[in-house]
């Protein structure tokens, strides 16, 4: 399956703006975060693509988003690194300057993720910040502080 985004011209849409700012200032190395809420309305107004790194075990175990692509960052138990994670993810979207959305359990390896897709070229790639599951929380649990689930955006489950 490839997928990417309406014609529409989104690099200059505020949410996108207002992240390659956020991101400019931080210094981060790759176009910038976008909250889950924002993300989802990205997705709905057909302004980009979601691509879920994530395992595969995490995708079937603790749910993913119907309507995301799969490209995992890192694969087995050990989440070991996929070497080609660049190329997996080019393959998918039809348009290399796509606005692509990238999610995992908490937003860092999406974070890593977007970084190397950068460095590889691809202008318009934002991490979800807070991820799928959200941060830890005090008794060291996920999904009660944050991520998509938190904000009862859609998911489902195998």
């Amino acid at each position: 399956m490839t997928a990417s985004p309406s014609n529409q011209t989104v690099t200059d849409h505020s949410l996108l703006a207002a992240a390659r700012q956020r991101a400019k200032d931080a210094g981060l190395p790759f176009a910038g975060s976008v909250c889950p809420i924002d993300a989802w309305a990205l997705l709905q107004q057909g302004l980009a693509v979601i691509v879920d790194v994530r395992t595969n075990e995490e995708r079937k175990f603790v749910g993913h988003l119907p309507e995301s692509l799969h490209v995992a960052w890192a694969t087995g138990t050990a989440l070991t690194r996929n070497p080609r994670f660049v190329k997996e993810l080019e393959g998918k979207l039809k348009d290399n300057q796509a606005v692509v959305l990238l999610l995992c359990r908490s937003g860092k390896r999406s974070a890593l993720a977007a970084e190397a897709a950068s460095k590889a070229g691809l202008p318009n790639v934002f991490n979800i910040e807070q991820g799928f599951e959200g941060d830890l929380d005090e008794a060291q649990q996920r999904g009660h502080s944050g991520g998509w689930r938190f904000h009862k955006l859609p998911w489902v489950q195998d």
